[in-house]
């Protein structure tokens, strides 16, 4: 197999990962003197934000999600290649692959980051993640099929596993999701599901520290706390959960609960990239790098995004910068214009991290925002972060779509989205 990218007299830029940070690089740099050879194991981008509502029913897979090809359309000296990463060669100046080796100038790596299970592997082999869009389908795909078999189920402690749905992680992806999940209790199970009580559905939020959405201030915390228990989400603080074995969540307290969905949000670890030095590999498996994103003693090597860890360059953020879309998008920017004065011989600057808020939402007219030194909450917070998510969303379609969906399901609740698609193939 072979990569087929022809050579030229352009110095060439491999990008590994098409997220908001690789995405942004690659696209600053399409109309440069660069070649820009882009490598992801998906052939679109996905905006993550928004990978919670796709589980709920509540969008199209396709509205978040755009192809290379189609964003790349028409644009000169850029390659898109399907494959994963599983290497680099430093002294080669090469990343392996599975289509071949893919030589380089100059490499970036924004693989951003994969599900942390914290090395338990029965709880690996049987929670669902929420990271990835096909995650997410799969993950609707088991919701609705749950609720299918709890109605036809004639055990009463086999039907109420199946109803129990267990989230682990208070961050702002548990936070949606359990708010999602609530609103679809309550308002589409009765519509759905006449004949299913909807106050047999539970959903548990589990939390181990002592509040939700640890990297916001203790009155949006507060606030979530309140939004999420009127709607009906049991959230447990201060707690973990041990282990999952037979159906049964095992809490550290010594209580139990039955259920046959349990969704892991709790953590994140990096992107693995085999033949790394040891010595670059910080906590969570980020990448360190300098205040220009350049791995420590790699030559021309970059990492920016969630995969990358930049401790002690800013004082504000001296135990590296959080893991958000705001923090990729910058690094990518920042490093496609020093790209570029490298090119013309002019010194690089290096990146400042430019906190520009934080938000979630928990459902209809309920959210929390912060920015600019104001803290948010309720129906304002919700509007501002509808007209975020929005804006952000690659494509016009993508964007009216999601935008019509969204006034639908605000004013009753009803979506055609409910559909349980399996691969299957039928010869077999």
């Amino acid at each position: 197999m072979s990569c087929n990218i022809p050579k030229t007299e352009n110095k060439r830029v491999v990008i590994v990962g098409g997220g908001f940070g690789g995405l942004k690089i690659a696209r600053k740099l399409v109309k440069s003197n660069y070649q820009v050879v882009l490598v992801d194991k998906n052939n679109y981008h996905h905006f993550p934000p928004l990978i919670y509502q796709v589980a709920s029913s509540g969008i199209e897979p396709s509205n978040i999600a755009f192809p290379f090809r189609k964003i790349f359309q028409k644009r000169k000296n850029f390659y898109f290649r399907l494959a994963e990463v599983t290497g680099i060669l430093p002294q080669e100046k090469a990343i392996v692959t599975t289509i071949g080796n893919i030589s380089y100038d100059y490499l970036v790596l924004a693989a951003g980051t994969t599900t942390n299970f914290f090395g338990n592997q029965q709880i690996q082999a049987k929670a669902m993640p929420m990271k990835t869009l096909t995650e997410a389908m799969g993950l609707r795909n088991v919701l609705l099929q749950r609720l299918e078999q709890a109605l036809v189920c004639a055990n009463p402690q086999e039907r109420q596993a199946l109803l129990n749905v267990v989230i682990v992680g208070g961050g702002a992806t548990g936070v949606e999701i359990a708010g999602a999940l609530s609103e679809m209790k309550n308002f589409i199970l009765p519509k759905d599901y006449p004949d299913l009580p909807n106050s047999l559905m539970n959903i548990y939020l589990i939390e181990s520290q002592p509040r939700l959405l640890a990297a916001m201030s203790q009155k949006s915390s507060d606030n979530v706390l309140k939004y999420l228990r009127s709607m009906g989400v049991n959230v447990l603080l201060n707690q973990r959960v041990n282990d999952y074995r037979d159906g049964v969540a095992l809490i550290n307290d010594g209580s139990t609960i039955a259920t046959q969905t349990l969704i892991w949000v709790t953590g994140v670890m990096a992107q693995q990239v085999e033949n790394m030095p040891a010595e670059v590999i910080s906590r969570g498996g980020r990448i360190v790098v300098d205040a220009y994103n350049q791995v420590k003693g790699m030559e021309n090597v970059y990492c920016i995004g969630d995969q990358c860890i930049m401790p002690q360059v800013d004082m504000q953020w001296e135990q590296g910068h959080p893991q958000l879309a705001q923090v990729a998008i910058q690094q990518g920017t920042l490093l496609a214009k020093n790209l570029k004065r490298m090119a013309k011989g002019k010194p690089l600057k290096p990146f400042k991290y430019k906190n520009l808020g934080t938000m979630a939402t928990v459902g209809r007219n309920k959210a929390v925002a912060e920015f600019a030194g104001m803290k948010m909450g309720g129906f304002m917070a919700w509007v501002m972060w509808l007209v975020v998510h929005l804006r952000s969303i690659l494509g016009v379609r993508n964007k009216f779509i999601v935008f019509i969906n969204w006034m639908i399901n605000y004013f009753n609740y009803s979506q055609s989205l409910r559909l349980i698609l399996w691969a299957r193939n039928e010869n077999k």
